[in-house]
């Protein structure tokens, strides 16, 4: 699919109600994400990242640490996009101490200097230091745009998926950009369709033991088609969440994300099959839409969160 025949989708999201609600979120999100990006430079200490004390918390979401205290407590590692930086989270690392997740680090990178190999090495390195210090075995990754992509290579290409309980990627290309065609830069070239980076992360990946859930939005700008947002492997336990009219720099913020982040987090037991009451299990059939095949065979599975 090329650029053109994915605007007449984009287009119809776009003069939607809930779209043109959508790009006024989007433009206050990143007019003020511009405004916290310099304190984003500054690099995440790990001595300062964690929040573990409940006194601060309501009674209802003290509860999910006394609940489950190692749902509360399992590090949540958080990782940007490209041109971007840690400021991009700061709003939802807030959503997520404010229900009870008080550990979560992120990780810094540069496109001028790393890629999505470099930067997953550096992940690696990272999660080490977190388990060390908090005695967690696992811990979640939670992935903006091409974070999500660098979150999936340590997962599946270098053995992440020991030490990585739950992947969330929020508009990731993971089938690739159709726009990234048309940038040279080599960071970016790694998040075309038909790069090598894409490829080889459509590779077989028997016995991977990380969940994946995929979020993504009709309303995406920098996702081309927005349904390359979604996983389709074979071999991964993944969902795909679908958010209606919610641009690529607000998916972070949105509450609908950090509801349905929040949920996972704290109610998928460690094989992600032994769920509390009202939670939809990653490996069920979701209401919406029902199961589709994709062009090449492949079945996904889509829920729609409103």
């Amino acid at each position: 699919m090329d650029l053109l025949s994915a605007v007449p989708a984009g287009a119809k999201a776009l003069m939607s109600p809930a779209g043109i609600l959508g790009v006024a979120v989007e433009g206050v999100w990143v007019s003020l994400h511009l405004a916290l990006y310099p304190w984003g430079l500054l690099e995440d200490r790990l001595d300062e990242a964690s929040h573990m004390g409940v006194s601060h918390l309501s009674p209802a979401q003290r509860g999910l640490i006394i609940g489950d205290v190692e749902a509360a407590g399992t590090p949540i590692i958080l990782v940007h996009g490209v041109i971007d930086n840690r400021s991009i989270f700061t709003l939802l690392r807030r959503s997520l101490r404010r229900r009870g997740f008080g550990r979560t680090y992120a990780l810094n990178y540069s496109p001028f200097t790393d890629d999505i190999t470099d930067v997953a090495q550096r992940l690696g390195i990272l999660i080490e230091e977190v388990c060390e210090q908090t005695g967690y075995e696992r811990v979640h990754i939670i992935g903006h745009s091409m974070g999500g992509l660098i979150a999936r290579y340590y997962v599946q290409r270098l053995g992440g998926d020991a030490h990585v309980h739950t992947v969330c990627t929020l508009g990731t290309p993971h089938s690739g950009s159709v726009p990234a065609q048309f940038v040279p830069w080599p960071v970016i070239r790694q998040m075309r369709t038909n790069s090598d980076i894409i490829r080889e992360l459509a590779e077989p990946a028997p016995g991977c033991r990380t969940r994946f859930i995929a979020i993504w939005s009709d309303l995406d700008q920098l996702v081309l088609p927005q349904r390359n947002a979604r996983i389709l492997h074979p071999d991964l336990r993944a969902r795909n969440v679908f958010i209606r009219g919610i641009g690529h720099m607000s998916l972070p913020v949105d509450r609908r994300v950090v509801n349905e982040i929040s949920m996972a987090l704290a109610q998928l037991d460690h094989d992600g099959s032994l769920l509390s009451s009202g939670v939809t299990s990653i490996d069920s059939t979701p209401a919406w839409p029902s199961r589709r095949v994709e062009p090449d065979g492949r079945e996904t599975r889509d829920i729609e969160v409103v």
